[in-house]
């Protein structure tokens, strides 16, 4: 527990902190010794997230309520970072879309492109020259298995984390000579609020993790870059997809999604 806060304490930053995979990593995070930044757009959630880790294991948490939706939220956190070193970014926040790809609503397909792709890069770009100065530290970005490939009935979403993943991977290329970790996470079916805002059941599916699972197992392997895959069935299903002739796999995937 010493050790990875000398190596990427003494503060931490998640975004989409209020719920899901982002609460998990904030709470992990505490019990770690991390102090925190966390955001999200709901600051009643954040504040009583803040209160209770501060509690529990009494780190200090600030919180930036923002809209990473809007052009201006990545400043906004870089700005409010300015005086807290941060040697762990973890760029969780993303939201998604099902449905046959001209089913979506153009505005909810501008946001997603914005929140999934253009602030988890600025994020980057702003933080990536701190880092650097540090000599150590760590960058998660939060992407999906939907990402390894081109998704029928979530084309947009897994577009998105087809970009994180090429993104992940080019900067574990760029930054592990420096002691910078990155890792680009790839759940497969998990517990969260987000899922069930896209009209999935986790009920209904098999081989679900819990985000708590999900935040644990990604902090011990964020030296096992650039890519990590939570699930062992998630893994195994991709794997034998990417190991097919892509129209197979296209064709096969589209078939068992569509409704």
């Amino acid at each position: 527990m010493n050790d990875f806060k000398a190596a990427y304490g003494p503060a931490a930053l998640v975004t989409g902190a209020s719920s899901g995979i982002g609460k998990s990593f904030a709470t992990l995070l505490a019990a770690r010794g991390m102090d925190l930044v966390v955001v999200a757009r709901r600051s009643q959630r954040l504040n009583e997230l803040a209160a209770g880790l501060t509690k529990a294991h009494g780190v200090k948490v600030a919180i930036c309520q923002s809209d990473l939706a809007e052009v201006g939220a990545t400043q906004k956190i870089l700005d409010a970072t300015l005086s807290i070193d941060v040697g762990l970014v973890i760029s969780n926040a993303g939201f998604g879309l099902k449905g046959s790809f001209d089913s979506g609503d153009p505005k909810t397909l501008g946001n997603m492109l914005m929140v999934n792709c253009n602030t988890p890069m600025m994020l980057a770009r702003g933080f990536i020259p701190r880092l650097r100065a540090r000599k150590r530290g760590g960058l998660i970005f939060t992407s999906s298995v939907e990402g390894l490939m081109g998704m029928p009935y979530s084309a947009a979403y897994g577009a998105t984390k087809a970009f994180i993943n090429s993104l992940g991977e080019a900067l574990w290329g760029e930054l592990t000579p420096d002691g910078i970790h990155v890792l680009t996470l790839c759940p497969g079916a998990t517990d969260t609020e987000a899922a069930r805002l896209q009209g999935i059941d986790p009920g209904t599916l098999k081989n679900v993790m819990s985000p708590d699972e999900v935040a644990a197992r990604s902090l011990e392997n964020l030296e096992n870059g650039p890519v990590y895959i939570p699930s062992e069935h998630y893994k195994a299903v991709f794997d034998r997809l990417l190991s097919m002739p892509r129209r197979d796999a296209l064709t096969a995937t589209a078939r068992s999604l569509k409704n």
